[in-house]
């Protein structure tokens, strides 16, 4: 079983700035992907960003710019630099790791989250 632990959120300003953490118990190389989701407030579950195995990047249009992800293979750790930070970020963040497998649905891990508030 996968643990993804998520750190760094909090209560910003707008037009302040984040990082999220998110440390996983394996070795995300492991993982053909990473990425983080949020939830809003009466929203559903959306991608934010995810990064491949091979360090492709990928970003929801609404942060693109804004937001960046990276990884430390090192400390198996995936990040998310979020600047600019505007009140309809407020939600609660969710660390994903996903592998996928042959013939098979793909295996999502998930982490409990950490809360972003965007508020002045």
């Amino acid at each position: 079983q996968v643990q993804l632990v998520e750190s760094g959120g909090g209560l910003v300003q707008p037009g302040g700035s984040l990082r999220l953490s998110c440390a996983a118990s394996a070795s995300i190389l492991t993982f053909n992907s990473m990425g983080w989701y949020r939830q809003g407030p009466g929203k559903q579950r959306e991608l934010v960003a995810d990064i491949t195995s091979g360090g492709s990047t990928n970003y929801a249009d609404s942060v693109k710019g804004r937001f960046t992800i990276s990884r430390d293979v090192a400390k198996n750790t995936v990040y998310l630099q979020m600047n600019s930070l505007k009140p309809e970020d407020t939600a609660v963040y969710y660390c994903n790791c996903r592998r996928t497998r042959i013939l098979l649905p793909a295996m999502d891990y998930w982490g409990k989250g950490t809360l972003v508030t965007v508020s002045s």
